[in-house]
């Protein structure tokens, strides 16, 4: 037996592999969080009734279909030059250049026809443009 007393050494503290792990999370952290200013944006969604009555009375619709035909509020249209489409969309607007033009296009109609119906719509002395938009309805 060994009755002797016995100098315990003070326990050592590596703080180096502590330091390695804080760091990997600390980086873990910074690349996988994102950061805004904003919390939470409010987003009221748009929605369309094609029955229903126009709001603005001079507002002039053209359809483009997939096939590159052009409607012009629900009338179809036997041409398909920029003259006869300005012309057109000239007499739809009876003169008044505060006439706002909405596009509304099939998902596969060629871009060049909505800009054919843009560069009418400049013709006609009518800058008023926008575009309409409709799910898909699953027909």
């Amino acid at each position: 037996m060994n009755f002797r007393k016995h100098h315990d050494q003070e326990p050592e503290i590596n703080l180096i592999p502590f330091i390695d792990v804080l760091l990997v999370v600390i980086i873990f952290l910074m690349l996988s969080t994102t950061y805004s200013k904003f919390t939470e944006l409010n987003v009221t969604l748009p929605t369309a009734d094609a029955d229903r009555p126009r709001d603005n009375p001079r507002e002039i619709i053209v359809s483009v279909s997939g096939d590159g035909r052009y409607a012009i509020n629900r009338k179809l249209l036997e041409g398909r030059s920029v003259e006869m489409l300005a012309g057109e969309l000239a007499v739809a607007s009876e003169g008044s250049k505060d006439t706002i033009i909405i596009i509304s296009a099939d998902a596969t109609a060629a871009h060049q026809s909505v800009i054919t119906v843009m560069d009418a719509a400049r013709r006609a002395g009518l800058p008023k443009l926008t575009f309409a938009t409709q799910a898909n309805q699953g027909r």
